[in-house]
């Protein structure tokens, strides 16, 4: 299914309804996915059901045939957990929908342009949320630190297992050389949770292998060792 743009040129009477596209975009997805799936209308309530949010079997089937009126935001979360899938993915069915309106009365987007520009992804429309940003930098700072303690952990084991000197200063210089890595995406990460602070955020919660990231409470200091 693909969905047209809106042209400022066409007559009222023509002018696609958004909120309908929107709709069927939806339900188009949900009878895809859960076909894909095998599942039936009534597996498919009996698994909203399950969940704590039960959609009835004929509520699925009328959604799908274009006769439901509405659609609710809860709905839609709870079909995508259903239906083993992301909610955007039932909004925006990247590869199985060509283009989207993202709203009304604007020309269609490419549907992956339309699901970056929903998730924040996209900086094309000239939009920015400092806070969004900051967390995704955090994601990143964490994943690399992580990655680099694993890392120094594997090469500090290779280096006291090696079977002679050569392999073993091998090691060394390769888990100092993780440590190092380790040791500025702390700074990195450290630098993303200021950010989010000193915007009103308060940080995700630091896994255990990354305590000494934070500053110890009551220091003040820019600078203190990790």
């Amino acid at each position: 299914m693909t969905q047209r743009g809106f042209d400022p040129g066409d007559d009222e009477d023509d002018a696609p309804e958004w909120v309908d596209q929107v709709m069927a975009t939806v339900a188009a997805e949900v009878r895809r996915r859960r076909k894909e799936l095998r599942m039936s209308a009534q597996d498919l309530a009996d698994r909203c059901e399950e969940i704590g949010h039960p959609i009835p079997r004929n509520v699925i089937a009328n959604m799908e045939s274009g006769r439901r009126a509405n659609l609710p935001l809860v709905d839609v979360l709870v079909l995508a957990e259903a239906l083993r899938t992301y909610p955007i993915c039932l909004l925006y069915p990247v590869g199985y929908v060509d283009r989207v309106q993202r709203l009304p009365l604007q020309h269609s987007d490419p549907t992956w342009d339309a699901m970056r520009w929903f998730t924040g992804d996209s900086e094309d429309f000239g939009m920015e949320d400092d806070m969004l940003r900051s967390f995704r930098a955090h994601v990143r700072h964490q994943r690399a630190a992580l990655a680099a303690l694993k890392g120094e952990k594997h090469e500090r084991w290779k280096a006291e297992t090696a079977p002679n000197q050569a392999e073993r200063e091998e090691a060394v210089l390769a888990q100092a050389d993780y440590a190092e890595r380790a040791l500025e995406a702390k700074y990195r990460l450290r630098s993303a949770r200021a950010f989010i602070r000193e915007d009103g955020g308060t940080p995700p919660a630091l896994p255990p292998e990354l305590a000494d990231v934070d500053p110890p409470v009551g220091d003040t200091t820019e600078e203190n060792d990790l």
